[in-house]
């Protein structure tokens, strides 16, 4: 039996907080990978903020040696996914290295919206798929009913299914000799030329950029000189390795194998993630089918509060850029909030990650703008644009059609909860495509434009449900819609920070809250401010802030209205309609804040 018999590679997938890091903590101490000392909880996330969120972000891989019952010796790789829809690249190139996976569903809490996301996307590449009942020691688990909605849900049969628990360690012998036995091997072959899958890269201070490989044909050794496909680039390996969870250096890669190598690579955006790499001096293999490349789907302003931070801001970007390909930004400035940067992201969670990232690695106060989506403008002459903020929207005149994305959306929600969550997305201008159940759960499918989902969807489907539903989405392509720009307007003055692409229909509806809350937050001057929202040229909501009045008639005495009075009067009117031309009016911070927490108190 040659070696490539005895390799297994799998990914681990579930819904966040089903145990997959957990799991897979159980299965590197059962193998032996990491001493009792050496041990902590959740192994591979190796980010604070992962362990804190208890979320995986970055897919990490690890090389064990397991013996099996029948005495032979056997190599596991594991890839550890994220679990999260704004991370399901992550898990898409995952899968590719594999060949089968484990699918872990708590028992307590049953099928969930990101099961269903990761284990199809399983599926499609024809993934061996175990099942995997975990939290079996809680009293609230219910094996019966979590295999019945495996069953309905995904369609997998589940007589085999492991109960286990990753907090006790009860079942991972089962769930190891599972993987020998059900998944298959790796296919490859030694004699031919070096064909290998560039599955992930980082960056690290002393090496460089490290690139994760999987080799699928001959061997990838030191000192060999490599071509990476898609840039037509050659490189010499410097390191080869594994990991067992440490980094461990070795003198070849064999075919199946999955560890990582070094080239003196400085740029990140020089390894394209899927890529095909090869032996330079033979580089007449056929390139794999490379994954889509991750496009940044939501978009935001970043800018610091202390306008002396931006140098700290841009290095701090510049630093996370380099170990996160999927996030991009610009330079951009704004009258209201100075020199700031236009980023793009995965979604939401990502944003969230990024800016507490750079909050607490860069130690910079951020202030951000409201999330919005790219849409696609079509103009009059044919041409076709991306707009990514709202402000750079050229003259209606020139525009055929604005098209925004679209979502497709899974919702798996308890019945009793049915009704407010079809309102909801009603509400958001969804369209119902699905409905079925299994057992008291319902699984809703709705598109969804994604400009209403990007605020606060999740969080009101959370409380609406008590916690109980789960969501998750897939893009699926730009359609045309009624949007307008609703701007905004202070003194006279369009604040760009607060404008905002909207559907027509809430256009108004959204300018009068705006408008009410920076009546409330905009501090008095010494002349009246008016706050206006407007479509193009029509004002469509006001809200005016009255200006303090100062008494100039106190040091005159008696009554009755004299040329005295009236010509000190006149002369204050004078003086507040100057103000009012040349005052600048200070938006505070505060103010920008509450506009933006308008979208989620909705």
């Amino acid at each position: 039996m040659s070696t490539i018999d005895h390799i297994r590679n799998f990914a681990i997938i579930a819904h966040i907080d089903h145990g997959k890091s957990t799991i897979a903590d159980r299965i590197i101490h059962r193998c032996g990978g990491l001493t009792e000392r050496e041990m902590k909880a959740q192994v591979l996330d190796s980010m604070d903020i992962e362990r804190e969120r208890g979320i995986t972000i970055k897919a990490q891989t690890v090389k064990l040696n397991y013996k099996s019952r029948n005495g032979k010796e056997y190599i596991l790789n594991i890839i550890d996914t994220p679990g999260h829809v704004d991370f399901s690249y992550e898990v898409s190139r995952s899968l590719y290295a594999c060949e089968g996976s484990i699918l872990i569903v708590d028992s307590t809490q049953g099928v969930e919206a990101q099961t269903l996301a990761n284990v199809y996307q399983a599926m499609d590449i024809n993934h061996e798929i175990i099942p995997v009942l975990n939290k079996i020691d809680l009293p609230a688990s219910d094996l019966d009913r979590t295999k019945k909605q495996i069953e309905d849900v995904i369609g997998i049969e589940t007589e085999n299914a492991i109960p286990c628990s990753g907090k006790t360690g009860e079942g991972i012998d089962s769930i190891l000799e599972q993987i020998i036995h059900q998944l298959p091997g790796p296919k490859g072959n030694l004699d031919r030329d070096l064909k290998c899958l560039l599955v992930d890269s980082w960056y690290d201070t002393y090496l460089g950029v490290v690139i994760l490989v999987r080799v699928i044909n001959g061997k990838i050794t030191k000192n060999m000189k490599i071509k990476m496909l898609s840039t037509d680039q050659d490189y010499v390996v410097e390191k080869v390795g594994l990991f067992t969870p440490k980094p461990k250096d070795v003198n070849e890669l064999n075919p199946g194998e999955i560890g990582f190598i070094t080239t003196g690579i400085k740029v990140l955006s020089d390894t394209k993630v899927g890529d095909t790499i090869c032996d330079a001096s033979k580089p007449k293999v056929e390139a794999l089918p490379g994954f889509k490349p991750s496009k940044p789907v939501v978009f935001c302003g970043l800018f610091p509060v202390d306008s002396s931070e931006y140098q700290k801001l841009k290095d701090g970007l510049a630093k996370l850029k380099l170990n996160d390909a999927s996030f991009s930004y610009e330079a951009e400035s704004s009258s209201a909030l100075g020199l700031g940067f236009r980023c793009g992201f995965l979604g939401l969670l990502h944003l969230e990650i990024i800016t507490e990232r750079l909050e607490r690695e860069f130690d910079v106060n951020l202030l951000t703008t409201t999330p919005g989506v790219v849409y696609k403008l079509k103009l009059n002459n044919g041409e076709i644009k991306d707009l990514q903020n709202p402000s750079s929207l050229p003259d209606p005149t020139f525009i055929q059609s604005i098209e925004e994305p679209w979502i497709k959306a899974t919702i798996i929600t308890p019945d009793n909860y049915l009704g407010s969550i079809i309102k909801l997305c009603q509400d958001k201008r969804g369209i119902q495509t699905n409905l079925s159940y299994s057992g008291n759960r319902a699984v809703i499918s709705y598109e969804l434009p994604l400009n209403e989902v990007v605020f606060d969807f999740n969080d009101r489907i959370k409380s609406m449900t008590s916690g109980y539903a789960s969501f998750d989405y897939e893009i699926l392509e730009h359609r045309v819609g009624d949007l307008v720009k609703l701007g905004i307007l202070v003194n006279s003055e369009p604040v760009d920070a607060l404008a905002m692409m909207i559907h027509k229909d809430f256009a108004q509806k959204t300018g009068r809250e705006v408008c009410e809350k920076l009546k409330d937050l905009i501090p008095r001057h010494n002349f009246m401010i008016p706050i206006q929202a407007a479509i193009g040229g029509k004002i469509i909501a006001r809200e005016t802030i009255k200006g303090f009045k100062k008494d100039v008639l106190t040091k005159i005495h008696g009554g009755g209205a004299t040329d005295r009075k009236r010509k000190l009067l006149e002369k204050q009117k004078k003086g507040k309609a100057r103000s009012k031309q040349f005052g600048r009016v200070e938006i505070p911070q505060e103010a920008f804040i509450g506009v933006l927490k308008i979208s989620k108190e909705k």
